[in-house]
């Protein structure tokens, strides 16, 4: 198993934030600079924690499902003052109750679907502290636990963006499957591999939703966050596994930057080169493999694609790398040649990339130079979707 580092990894992208700073009324655009500075000081400390090297045994082993919810008091200390623990009932508080309740949906998933105990296979806590800070607008795992703000309910209601960060059980997976990946490839925070973090949050996060809700893959409608925007934000979501690039169109938000095919992939070296951009790709060659093999997405499609995070990726991979891996898992589980396979292969197609000609990455891991030639000729070259 790859060594874990403490880090930290928040699911609104920083050019969302950015956007608020340039558009928004002066309470929401102060409200946005103060949540870029919080943004600033997680990087420095995600930077910090992996100077430090690895962390084994921060987390506690319960040997089962166990849950803590604390609240942080709209302060910055954690965890917190206790709130809620396993086997406890609600309290009331609907953040504190559907951090609890994503918790457990998100350990059941992995748990029942991919026999996986816990976030480290050893059967971890599962600790979430709420209402952390006052209009803080985001969610981030920190190494240990889960952290949610409350959005901008200390707003003037005609200025609220955002909701809870509790209200989308899918952000909940998403945050707790950063957790997954730091046991398991531990991908590098940064280009292609960074975005590939990306996307395996968003895979399993809305595995997460889809379970719970009992969605097909032809039935989910692929949405990460739907919930958290208000009603007068011009969006459903913050980003469309989908459709990547039609999630929200907004005067204050911003247009939906995430391309769907690698003939746009973004350079850029803001954004770690990109971690919530170019996620789209690998998010779309997912949805394109579930929608083609059918049924629950969690039970073909995701064994594929945990199985690959699980033993098959090397910290630094690229996009075309983790289609050839995922190509390879379908094999190993279904059979050479079989539909879960040619489906596999199918999706990565639909997003520019042949799973039967890629190459080894160099790393993938400087600011925008994260693409193979291979790559960057599919992306001039490739055939649209």
């Amino acid at each position: 198993m790859h060594s874990c580092r403490s880090s930290l990894y928040c699911i609104l992208p920083p050019y969302m934030l950015r956007n608020i700073v340039e558009n928004g009324t002066p309470e929401q655009r102060q409200q946005a600079l103060r949540n870029l500075v919080s943004a600033e000081a997680v990087r420095v400390q995600r930077e910090v924690a992996a100077k430090e090297g690895p962390a084994e045994g921060l987390l506690e082993a319960v040997g089962g499902l166990e849950r803590i919810v604390y609240t942080a008091q709209n302060a910055g200390n954690l965890p917190g003052q206790q709130l809620r623990v396993e086997g406890g009932p609600p309290t009331g508080d609907p953040a504190a109750d559907e951090a609890y309740d994503g918790a457990g949906a998100t350990y059941d998933l992995y748990k029942e679907a991919f026999n996986r105990n816990s976030i480290d296979d050893n059967g971890a806590r599962l600790d979430s502290s709420v209402h952390y800070r006052v209009g803080y607008d985001n969610a981030f795992w920190n190494g240990r636990q889960m952290v949610y703000g409350d959005g901008d309910e200390d707003l003037p209601e005609a200025d609220r963006l955002f909701n809870r960060f509790t209200i989308a059980v899918d952000i909940i997976g998403h945050e707790l499957t950063h957790a997954v990946t730091q046991f398991t490839a531990n991908l590098v925070y940064q280009g292609q591999p960074g975005a590939l973090n990306e996307s395996m949050s968003d895979v399993f996060g809305s595995l997460v939703k889809q379970r719970t809700l009992g969605h097909t893959a032809a039935a989910a409608d692929w949405l990460i966050g739907e919930g958290l925007f208000t009603s007068r934000v011009n969006g459903n979501g913050i980003r469309n596994m989908k459709q990547p690039g039609t999630a929200y169109n907004d005067p204050v938000l911003g247009k939906d930057p995430q391309p769907a095919h690698m003939r746009d992939y973004v350079q850029t070296q803001s954004d770690n080169g990109g971690v919530h951009i170019n996620s789209g790709i690998p998010n779309r060659a997912f949805y394109v493999t579930a929608f083609n093999i059918g049924g629950f997405a969690w039970e073909k499609a995701g064994q594929i694609w945990y199985v690959t995070l699980k033993s098959k990726l090397p910290a630094s991979a690229d996009f075309a790398t983790t289609a050839a891996k995922t190509y390879e898992a379908a094999r190993d589980l279904y059979g050479q040649g079989s539909l879960e396979q040619q489906a596999v292969k199918a999706g990565w197609a639909e997003v520019g990339i042949d799973v039967e000609q890629t190459t080894p990455p160099d790393n993938g891991t400087r600011p925008g130079c994260a693409m193979t030639l291979m790559s960057v000729a599919r992306s001039l070259f490739g055939s649209r979707s």
